[in-house]
């Protein structure tokens, strides 16, 4: 019989995260996962687990968990303060939590989304594919309630625990790259000035769905309604207030405002650890 997880606290969000769903976007189901991936990968690799295992990831205030056997776990991603049983522990390195202790992750002091990875992987049961919560379309587990109980996978049979490893800081100042198109002639030359050249804030409206800004708004060349077509993961889709959205992973597969740009892939685990009022600069590249 495998182990289990027990969640004592919930915190703010805590969902299930893998790589996500990919391949499935013709069918309306974007790709969900992690936020920030590079830190899942990291976490799970100091456990020996698969890079891609499905971990939990957390939202500003943590998460605390029970396991009914010893477990080893590493906490990573946003930096926040970890406790067995009310005793510090090391974050970003693995720990050891006895059958019925409480591991608590507590609330980031720097980011915002840290990560929850345990020997094994969290071995809820799969759908299309992929474990992860998916929080628009609503596939996957739901987001964590006080109670939930949490399968887990067999760890990898392995006797020394890695060291800790280096992990990147949240940013301070958040530049996504961004390669116009494929409807930044729906926008004024000044309006793609001001893209380029003002500083934006992370909005307090922001989600897994997209990095919504606040800041100059864009001003369209263009004014007529656009038929809805395909959504892409770091789409930069310009609502009716002309504030940028960065869609992240939960995004819609479709949508209807025009897209003045797309930042790659790579910029966005970045984006998963901006706080709120964190400076935001888009460049071309």
């Amino acid at each position: 019989m495998s182990a289990k997880l027990t969640v004592v606290r919930s915190g703010a969000l805590t969902t299930v995260q893998d790589s996500g769903r990919r391949g499935h976007a013709h069918l309306g189901v974007p790709r969900s996962g992690a936020l920030d991936a590079p830190a899942m990968h990291l976490a799970n690799r100091l456990l020996g687990n698969d890079p891609g295992a499905a971990v939990l990831e957390t939202t500003l205030t943590g998460c605390a968990l029970r396991p009914d056997r010893a477990v080893t776990v590493v906490v990573g991603g946003a930096p926040c303060p970890v406790t067995v049983d009310g005793r510090p522990v090391a974050w970003g390195a693995p720990v050891r939590v006895p059958a019925g202790a409480v591991l608590d992750a507590g609330t980031a002091t720097a980011g915002v989304r840290s990560y929850v990875a345990v020997a094994g992987g969290i071995a809820v049961e799969p759908v299309l594919g992929s474990r992860a919560t998916d929080l628009l379309s609503g596939l996957g587990p739901a987001p964590l309630r006080d109670g939930d109980v949490l399968p887990l996978g067999a760890p990898a049979r392995w006797t020394a625990l890695p060291a800790a490893a280096p992990w990147p800081a949240p940013p301070t100042q958040l530049v996504l790259p961004l390669r116009l198109g494929p409807r930044a002639d729906w926008f004024t030359a000044a309006a793609l000035r001001t893209l380029t050249s003002a500083t934006y804030r992370v909005s307090p409206h922001s989600n897994r769905i997209g990095l919504r800004t606040e800041g100059p708004p864009l001003e369209r060349r263009l004014t007529d309604e656009l038929p809805s077509e395909g959504m892409v993961l770091g789409a930069v889709q310009v609502p009716w207030d002309g504030r940028p959205v960065v869609f992240l992973h939960d995004h819609p597969t479709t949508g209807g405002y025009p897209v003045i740009g797309v930042v790659a892939d790579a910029a966005l685990a970045s984006a998963a650890q901006a706080a709120v009022a964190t400076p935001v600069r888009f460049t071309l590249g």
